[in-house]
């Protein structure tokens, strides 16, 4: 029995489709009541889970023999992902494979700070482990984008024109999955990243050809970025450590493409343009 945590996000909806398609045995959990009760009336194994809670982590670790960590960001994500390797290990279970990001090992900015201490509380927790160390998502371009590329056919980052080998979610997945269900995987870290980086300058080149009109990207400046963000409601603790993403990014060092995905998974890793053309109705208007 594999554990799903995180099973309501993106990476997590597609972890489950994979393990759904090749009928592994799962339980998802998630965040909220109300998303576990309508999984259930769907058929699935799942249930409420907070991290914060011993309570909830008890009863959803009986049985499990491997866990998918994915945790939800923010304050307190440190201590909240390693409850759930705590857990994970008073409860029995043999392997953990952990959503952490590009670059954690370097500890080079935000996100990475926070994810580093919970791989090191994952390596001594005596639990065989796997970390997918993702660089950007390809489905930020739907989550956070489409908005402004229906509505003014526009990408808005703080990017400058550096290159950075986005991953599409998809493969993600079926990376997690193999390391979840296959064994050869134990004590690995693995940088996943699409086949190949692009600047978001090329990526709406790429978008104008899928969508059959003109799509432009307007570079930001930090302090612009920020008020946009914060407009938009984002905590300002939170639109730092993204304002910090981007800073890493245009240093050059998330460019790199790596063979992890077709080695863990014999196939290639998508393509944006291929993930345009499966996501064109995203941003139809």
């Amino acid at each position: 029995m594999i554990l799903v945590t995180g099973a309501g996000g993106t990476v997590g909806t597609a972890l489950l489709e994979e393990l759904k398609s090749a009928r592994h045995a799962f339980r998802a959990a998630f965040h909220s009541q109300a998303k576990a009760d309508k999984a259930r009336a769907a058929g699935l194994d799942a249930v409420a889970l907070d991290f914060e809670k011993p309570e909830t982590l008890r009863p959803a670790m009986a049985g499990v023999d491997a866990v998918f960590l994915l945790g939800s960001g923010g304050a307190g994500q440190v201590e909240r992902e390693i409850n759930v390797v705590n857990a994970a290990r008073a409860a029995g279970v043999k392997k953990l494979v952990k959503l952490s990001v590009w670059g954690a090992a370097e500890e080079g900015y935000s996100f990475a700070k926070l994810h580093r201490p919970i791989e090191r509380a994952v390596e001594a927790s005596g639990l065989a482990w796997t970390f997918l160390r993702a660089n950007g998502f390809m489905q930020n371009f739907v989550n956070h984008m489409a908005g402004t590329l229906k509505a003014q056919g526009a990408i808005y980052q703080p990017a400058a024109d550096t290159r950075i080998s986005h991953v599409d979610v998809r493969d993600i997945a079926r990376v997690a999955a193999r390391a979840l269900t296959a064994s050869g995987h134990e004590g690995k870290a693995y940088d996943l990243s699409g086949p190949q980086a692009f600047s978001y300058g090329e990526a709406a080149e790429i978008l104008s050809r899928a969508l059959g009109r003109k799509i432009a990207y307007v570079p930001l400046s930090d302090e612009a970025a920020k008020a946009g963000m914060l407009g938009a409601g984002i905590p300002e603790h939170y639109a730092e450590a993204l304002l910090d993403l981007y800073r890493y990014y245009r240093k050059g060092v998330a460019s790199a493409v790596s063979p992890a995905v077709k080695d863990v998974t014999g196939r290639e890793p998508t393509s944006f343009e291929q993930f345009a053309r499966d996501h064109a109705d995203a941003w139809r208007v």
